[in-house]
């Protein structure tokens, strides 16, 4: 169990993305998570229908979002409309959760898993609160009892990512529940990022809605899902005794969201079919099939994810730093993320996104480079 350090205030994916774009050579980017796959075909529908409007549908809409979007959520997630807010991404979702653990007054540290999201603890420093992380057992699963040994009056919220990113585990709800009661028992609240919800490989994914706790906080998103990550379309299921606040720094912070995103977006969860998604995850099997074959021609450890679309390679004598990652650049063409960039449990490693149609070639660049090393 660590404390962050300033590491966090600055995450390197600017660093590690601006470095590939101005190497002298061709770069595979296994960086960043945008989805390159198409969006479902009823949000570009939405889209158009949209611009062609009455001018008072460009206007403001109501600060926690369209009422269409958050009923048709709500119907989704069987939950009552007046606990969610639409969101500027599942961002703004997570940073409403995490300051409304602080304003609660009942401390000011947040339990993180180890590896974590870099947002997660920037956003625990920007806050004033404290970070720590607890690491994960070695399947990539969520410590209940590490969890519950670092829990203290000082702990304000215990953040989970799942599917978690970068590990992607799924974690299993009893789990989830038993946290909950740490968090509980620890008059803190709980915060799910439920963002990869859609990428279960497994079959096992269940909300931590289902546990309806009064102290739990559900965030995601359609970033990820839709393929739109530019539209910053996330929300945030809270209890009702924290829904008002939350809505008002939303309010003072925003005014309110995108209306064109979120009018196409609730077009789109109505008009698309389960297929579409399925899709999108046999296309992710594939690229994961065809990446870990190649990872095995290096000679490397990697893991299987579960769910997301990350998988984490660790080469010998090769530890995830940034200068190796820089190395990985300028002489295998492939871009991935330091695994330190995370925390300490999986610093050894290095993290590559499945977001591209050229996974295959750079597993390949990357076997060619490390056998001929």
């Amino acid at each position: 169990m660590t404390d962050t350090d300033d590491a966090y205030d600055e995450p390197l994916f600017y660093r590690v993305i601006q470095y590939a774009v101005n190497a002298d050579r061709d770069v595979v980017d296994m960086v960043s998570g945008n989805p390159d796959w198409e969006p479902p075909a009823a949000l570009r529908e939405g889209l158009k229908t949209y611009a062609d409007g009455e001018p008072r549908d460009f206007q403001y809409q109501a600060s926690e979002g369209l009422r269409v979007l958050r009923e048709e959520i709500a119907a989704r997630r069987n939950v009552d409309a007046s606990r969610l807010v639409v969101t500027n991404g599942a961002g703004e979702a997570n940073y409403l959760a995490m300051a409304e653990a602080m304003e609660r007054d009942a401390g000011a540290e947040f339990l993180l898993t180890d590896p974590v999201y870099p947002y997660y603890p920037g956003k625990a420093t920007m806050l004033g609160g404290e970070a720590t992380r607890v690491p994960v057992h070695d399947d990539g699963h969520v410590d209940v009892a590490g969890m519950r040994a670092a829990a203290s009056t000082d702990t304000a919220a215990i953040v989970l990512n799942t599917p978690n990113n970068p590990t992607g585990a799924v974690y299993d709800v009893d789990a989830v529940a038993d946290i909950a009661d740490v968090a509980a028992e620890a008059d803190a609240l709980l915060i799910v990022d439920e963002v990869y919800d859609h990428f279960d490989f497994s079959g096992r994914f269940e909300s931590a809605l289902t546990l309806d706790r009064d102290h739990v906080v559900v965030t995601s998103s359609f970033s990820k899902s839709m393929a739109i990550t530019g539209f910053r379309v996330g929300y945030a299921v809270f209890p009702e005794d924290f829904v008002e606040a939350a809505r008002t720094r939303h309010m003072l912070v925003n005014v309110t969201g995108s209306r064109p995103a979120q009018a196409a977006v609730a077009h789109a969860l109505d008009e698309t079919p389960p297929s579409y998604y399925e899709s999108v995850r046999d296309t992710l099997r594939e690229r994961i099939d065809a990446f870990t074959t190649a990872l095995d021609a290096a000679g490397a450890d990697y893991t299987t994810p579960d769910g997301a679309f990350y998988v984490l390679a660790r080469f010998e004598d090769f530890p995830g730093t940034m200068d190796n990652v820089e190395r990985l650049i300028d002489e295998a063409g492939v871009a991935g993320m330091p695994g330190e960039a995370f925390g300490d449990a999986y610093d050894d490693w290095i993290r590559f996104s499945l977001c591209t149609d050229r996974a295959a070639e750079a597993a390949d660049r990357l076997a060619d480079y490390f056998e001929g090393g």
